[in-house]
């Protein structure tokens, strides 16, 4: 198993998870300290990795994932999350892989105009990423079609967990509870979306693995529910038992003025491979409440 991105908050647990589960796997990242320390816009150096670790299967983890750096740099944006992407699949389709799954992003919907969102809702993509996404996306599906390559695509939503970013929502809302400092809620936290514990993730990617009706299919992941960052920021200060101030602010862009709510139906991934999540909203929260109380005492 390789998994391309493996040093980031996803790919360190994918890794873990699918150890855990048995798989051989070997990291691949552009950060040192990875398994294998690889550019994915070099194709002869992702060829070469590809015939080192000799992998039966790829996840392909590898983005620029930063909404704002990819808006300030859209060349590397474009540079590492379409053409290293095509980068991998050659190399997979060279090497004969088993199976490719590939990480899209729930951003491929843009602002959807209506909920839950189902796999056939056309892309509406917004910011520089989300375009990157959606050309990602048919670089796959012309190797799907032209070469037969055993892909599968997933669109997650809000993942989070230990390792995350503490710039990220749920780590940056629960540092807030946990010192009792104020959590600013732009545009009165009114945005509704599907957070869910990054282990949820995991275990639809071992199902795509494993699944042979998943090839060349594309699916939401997340749990099907939706909260909105207001009840989120509540539940983080009822559960830490916080004192912070919820400061209700108006939106920072006029664009944000009207609420996105974005939510999954997670029913096609539910039917073609029998996923369910596995860890709950509380459960999940709980984890990295935990994690990041242990942190910030040393």
């Amino acid at each position: 198993m390789l998994i391309t991105g493996a040093s980031g908050f996803v790919g360190r647990h994918l890794a873990e998870y699918l150890r855990r589960r048995g798989f051989e796997v070997a990291g691949a990242d552009i950060a040192p300290g990875a398994d294998v320390q690889v550019d994915v816009t070099d194709f002869n150096s992702v060829l070469k990795v590809f015939e080192q670790a000799s992998p039966s299967y790829v996840v392909h983890l590898a983005a620029v994932a930063d909404i704002a750096e990819a808006l300030k740099n859209p060349h590397r944006c474009f540079s590492v999350n379409v053409a290293g992407s095509l980068n991998v699949l050659e190399a997979a389709r060279l090497r004969g892989l088993e199976r490719v799954v590939v990480f899209s992003s729930a951003n491929y919907y843009g602002a959807p105009e209506k909920v839950p969102v189902s796999e056939t809702t056309p892309p509406s993509p917004r910011t520089v990423y989300d375009y990157s996404k959606v050309a990602l996306e048919n670089v796959v599906w012309s190797y799907r079609k032209n070469h037969g390559l055993p892909v599968v695509v997933l669109r997650p939503w809000k993942a989070f967990g230990e390792y995350e970013p503490v710039v990220k929502m749920v780590p940056r809302f629960i540092t807030a509870c946990l010192e009792n400092k104020p959590i600013p809620l732009y545009n009165g936290g009114a945005d509704v979306t599907d957070p869910y514990h990054v282990e949820n993730l995991c275990y639809a990617v071992e199902l795509c693995l494993t699944c042979e009706k998943a090839v060349g299919e594309a699916f939401n992941v997340g749990t099907g529910g939706s909260v909105s960052v207001k009840q989120l920021a509540e539940k983080i200060r009822q559960m830490t038992g916080s004192s912070s101030e919820l400061q209700m602010l108006p939106p920072r862009t006029p664009a944000e003025s009207t609420p996105m709510v974005s939510v999954p139906s997670i029913e096609k991934i539910r039917k073609t491979t029998g996923y369910m999540p596995v860890v709950s909203l509380e459960e999940g929260l709980r984890r990295v409440i935990d994690y990041l109380s242990r942190k910030m005492k040393g």
